[in-house]
């Protein structure tokens, strides 16, 4: 049985220096009112709760002239004797937060392979690379918009180190679409319209990639944070679908979509209790609020193999509830929690 994980850490980079060295004392960590030093413990315990094969790190260490996202995943592994001990990532984010595989070289092989043409001047008008432009008409206005990733999938192929069938699989991080930088209600709605057409258009750049894979026969997983789900905001009406709907293209034909449980309970039943994945605080009304935004989707062929998926939610989880060191350390190490899924490869 092969396990899989998505995790999404907030501000992973925070914990480490520019040697990507950890960094567990008692200042502020990427948690807000958590130190380092507690994050740093709670993530180690996570990490070795979840015990999977490959995990893909949303928000992973910052890759730049200074800093290594591979050399600062490596060594939070090795720290804690985690037995996935080597990193991957792909093309580096315009932001502080990467998008890597950390994984079991003794269980798997992963290789950073990605698809489509590379990038041009102008763009393409199919699925170029992800580090590339893609071409569409955001606001219906004949006019021809050029949509690029502050975060770029990371595309890989991975191989059970024994041999076996080969997994393709697309982590990915889409852009938030909260209103930053809105000073009055009326730029919040224009700043909030214009982010939420750019990940539709995100969503359609990754979809033309998923069907180019499902076509092919491939076995695919699109994994990570979609930063969107089922009825999350009022944009959604304005545009007919949610971006999870289009990546997992339900209204295509049954071989071209992608299947995951926990998004398809929230599109199916929109009034009753859904799986959520992450838990945030809203200062300004002094509570908390859960949604579902980790996702790992699989191919036809793979949904097939009766794969098994898991949120490590303390509060929705009954195991993680029970253990209340692992409860803690959920809660301390990050905004979400992990998203497993066990696999017979």
């Amino acid at each position: 049985m092969f396990r899989l994980a998505t995790y999404n850490v907030e501000w992973f980079n925070a914990l480490f220096d520019d040697n990507g060295q950890l960094l567990p004392d008692d200042a502020p960590g990427g948690r807000h009112g958590v130190s380092r030093a507690r994050q740093v413990a709670a993530l180690a315990r996570v990490f070795a709760a979840i015990d999977a094969d490959a995990v893909l790190v949303v928000e992973a260490p910052n890759e730049g002239r200074r800093r290594s996202t591979v050399r600062a995943l490596e060594n939070f592994a090795a720290a804690f004797g985690l037995r996935t001990r080597s990193a991957l990532m792909g093309f580096a984010s315009e932001t502080e937060q990467e998008l890597a595989l950390l994984y079991d070289p003794g269980r798997v092989a992963a290789v950073h392979d990605p698809q489509g043409p590379a990038r041009g001047r102008r763009g393409q008008d199919r699925a170029p690379r992800f580090d590339g432009v893609f071409r569409i008409d955001l606001n219906a206005d004949g006019q021809v918009d050029h949509v690029r990733f502050a975060r770029p999938p990371l595309e890989l192929v991975l191989r059970p180190a024994g041999g076996g069938q080969a997994l393709r699989l697309i982590g990915v991080h889409l852009k938030s679409k909260a209103p930053h930088g809105a000073r009055n209600p009326e730029a919040a709605h224009a700043i909030a319209l214009a982010n939420r057409r750019k990940q539709l258009a995100q969503c359609l750049w990754l979809r033309a990639r998923v069907e180019d894979h499902l076509a092919a026969g491939d076995s695919l997983i699109v994994l990570g944070d979609l930063n969107d789900g089922p009825g999350l905001d009022e944009y959604e009406n304005g545009f007919g679908q949610s971006g999870v709907e289009v990546v997992m293209g339900l209204d295509a034909a049954p071989a071209l979509r992608l299947h995951d449980p926990n998004a398809r309970r929230a599109l199916h039943h929109p009034l009753a209790a859904a799986p959520t994945s992450s838990r945030f605080w809203l200062a300004e009304e002094g509570r908390y609020l859960s949604a579902l935004l980790d996702y790992i989707m699989v191919s036809p062929d793979l949904c097939a193999r009766d794969p098994r998926w898991r949120i490590w939610h303390p509060f929705e989880d009954p195991q993680c509830w029970e253990d209340a060191g692992l409860r803690d350390a959920l809660l301390a190490a990050s905004d979400h929690f992990p998203v497993t899924l066990d696999l017979a490869l």
